[in-house]
């Protein structure tokens, strides 16, 4: 009974430090949560706050990039479209007034042409409605080529003929083309018993004349004017 009484007080004296050792852990871990508590929030309060107001510290996003370098700018834009048109406007403004000096170039060399002075004659050039006609050209200083022929005259169509051979001379006469460089396509009748006509071209075929002569007694025949051809279809 003794020792009973004597452990009671051990146990109990036991049981109060234990529970004073837990209250003192208690406190601690408290005064832990609440020392972290106040550390979080005065860290979103002073620390996020600084960050978000320092431009210094913001990184530039694509947009953020795009907005301040001014390569979106509507201005900038508006002035560039300004400046390409007036360039376009200029380069379109030469062109024409180049094409404008070429065509007042080539009128004047036509105009030359048609009154062009030539072993004391005139050449004249005119344009013709046949479609297969480039030019009519009539030159005042061509002359008969002269003949051997006597008599009365009578237009020959034979091949190699004295009278057709002295055709195909006022021929060349009047082309400046070869009988060596010429293709005869056709000789023949002008419409009248003292008039031919003969359709030639070069033998590369970049040339094609049709010549209309006329008979001079005494003389030989004469070129009276001549087609330059674009092309032989329908020429004869």
């Amino acid at each position: 009974m003794a020792n009973e009484e004597k452990s009671y007080p051990s146990r109990l004296n036991k049981n109060k430090n234990n529970k004073n050792r837990s209250n003192s852990i208690l406190n601690i871990m408290i005064a832990l949560v609440f020392t972290l508590v106040i550390i979080i929030g005065a860290t979103l309060l002073f620390g996020g706050g600084d960050d978000s107001a320092d431009p210094e510290s913001t990184e530039n996003t694509p947009a953020t990039e795009s907005q301040t370098s001014g390569d979106d700018d509507p201005q900038v834009t508006a002035e560039e479209n300004d400046l390409e048109a007036e360039e376009k406007a200029e380069e379109e403004a030469k062109a024409e007034e180049e094409a404008a000096k070429k065509e007042a170039e080539e009128k004047e060399k036509e105009k030359e042409e048609e009154e062009e002075e030539t072993k004391g004659g005139t050449i004249t050039r005119e344009e013709s409605n046949d479609p297969i006609v480039s030019e009519t050209i009539v030159n005042t200083s061509w002359e008969p080529v002269g003949t051997s022929q006597s008599g009365d005259h009578v237009s020959s169509y034979q091949k190699n003929s004295v009278d057709w051979n002295e055709k195909i001379e006022a021929v060349t006469y009047a082309t400046g083309l070869s009988q060596n460089d010429m293709y005869i396509m056709m000789v023949q009748n002008g419409g009248g018993p003292q008039q031919s006509i003969a359709t030639v071209q070069s033998k590369d075929q970049s040339e094609k004349y049709r010549v209309y002569l006329e008979w001079v007694d005494g003389e030989g025949w004469k070129p009276e004017k001549m087609d330059v051809l674009k092309t032989l279809d329908g020429a004869y």
